[in-house]
């Protein structure tokens, strides 16, 4: 997203509101969280050296649109309003980081929209403000707790202070030797690319969610590392290098006091992993110890990050290409996970189920490639955006229907090895 303007991910959406719920009620809980979470009253702007600064405000406000339904159904103007404001221009000097607006049916309040900038919030904020609302009297308005978590301004002189200097230096040391050794190109060049430049597909398949059981259940993976690891794989063959680099988004919210902090604390680490001469199941084992070891260096001053890739690339003699990109959106990985025990019949049947579909194609700039695991229910929903002078439309497909067949193809394996045994041993003996 550039500052000045442009392309923004929001985080947020939709939800009903509560029978009897007013408007004065609405007004007092942004206003509750807008003045105890700084995050959502910070805006940025760009200094004369052209360095952007974090900008705090104390007070100011935010406009809230009401909007009646008329005879409309409340909860499809609500998803039209969401659309309208993730598409509506927006300026991160200007304007706050939050949107956010009421249907009405008849003058009641029926649902409600509100939507966060991802500069000023991940995921886990959300849920952040979700638990810290009920902190608020709404008869009163009165806070009746301090608010929990490190604050943005706080976290920035924490991160001056020693332990945190440390920890940054040891990430940067950490990526400075990965960077010299990775080869400095993911792709190489599509002949004819097509425009737009970038585009997007998703693809659903219950027939991968069924065989994650079983490959859990031989591995003792994450469904996450599974996937990665198909992923790294796809990654290996299209581009025909079989160290594979992706930069996996990782939560930081571990560390102490940041578990219930309202701001954006996810950052990359760079995962790299050989595919060479290796099992699926051996792969998958490389990929968690790869997740483990970036996860450990994902916690660093970015502009440092990017003058040191910068500098490697000068030394090196070419620009490297690091926009090869992981998010597994489900946030799985903090909780128990229960996977589905299937049969090899009915993981094969729900191969009929399967699912592309197309999403948008554009210009805007984005990752050579980016991958999202979706967190629908009962299939496995990836998504993939690529930059098609990096990576065919073809190969995109490619990549979103091999992640489904390698993960099949690992689920069954102990089944057809049986199947081989018994064949084996039907042979007449001489």
């Amino acid at each position: 997203m550039e500052l000045g303007g442009g392309r923004v991910d929001w985080a947020g959406g939709t939800m009903p509101l509560l029978d009897g719920q007013t408007i004065d009620q609405i007004v007092m809980e942004i206003a509750f969280l807008m003045s105890r979470h700084q995050s959502l009253r910070t805006r940025y702007h760009i200094g004369e050296d052209g360095l952007p600064r974090q900008v705090l405000a104390d007070t100011g406000e935010l406009f809230m649109e009401i909007v009646d339904a008329g005879q409309d159904d409340p909860a499809d103007v609500a998803e039209a309003l969401d659309a309208a404001y993730r598409d509506a221009p927006f300026d991160n000097a200007e304007d706050w980081p939050v949107r956010v607006g009421v249907v009405c049916r008849d003058g009641t309040p029926a649902w409600f929209v509100a939507l966060y900038s991802h500069m000023a919030i991940d995921a886990y904020g959300i849920e952040a403000i979700i638990n810290d609302l009920p902190n608020l009297d709404r008869a009163t308005g009165e806070h009746l707790v301090p608010v929990a978590g490190v604050q943005p301004a706080d976290l920035a002189r924490q991160q001056r202070a020693g332990s945190a200097r440390r920890q940054h230096t040891a990430s940067l040391r950490h990526w400075e030797k990965q960077l010299r050794e990775i080869a400095a190109q993911r792709f190489p060049a599509v002949e004819e690319p097509p425009s737009p430049r970038y585009w997007e597909a998703s693809y659903s398949s219950p027939a991968a969610y069924l065989a994650l059981g079983r490959i859990a259940e031989r591995t003792k993976a994450h469904s996450s590392t599974i996937l990665l690891a198909a992923y790294i794989l796809m990654l290996a063959r299209v581009s025909g290098d079989p160290t594979t680099v992706v930069r996996m988004l990782v939560s930081n919210r571990f560390r102490p006091g940041f578990k219930e902090s309202v701001a954006g604390l996810a950052q990359s680490a760079l995962c790299v992993v050989d595919t060479a001469d290796v099992s699926f199941d051996d792969l998958v084992a490389r990929v968690w110890k790869a997740q483990l070891t970036a996860g450990m260096h994902a916690y660093y001053d970015p502009r440092d990050l990017w003058d040191m890739i910068a500098r490697v690339g000068q030394e090196r003699g070419e620009a490297l290409d690091l926009q090869s990109y992981f998010n597994d959106r489900r946030r799985t990985m903090a909780v128990a996970e229960v996977l589905p025990q299937a049969s090899p019949q009915d993981i094969n049947e729900a191969l009929s189920r399967s699912r592309l579909r197309w999403g948008s194609n554009n210009d805007d700039p984005a990752a050579t490639v980016f991958f999202l695991i979706n967190p629908v229910p009962d299939t496995v929903d990836i998504g993939l955006r690529v930059d098609t002078r990096r990576v065919a439309p073809d190969d995109l497909v490619a990549i979103l229907r091999g992640i489904e067949e390698l993960v099949v193809a690992a689920a069954l394996e102990d089944e057809q090895q049986d199947e081989s045994r018994d064949e084996s041993q039907d042979e007449p003996q001489e």
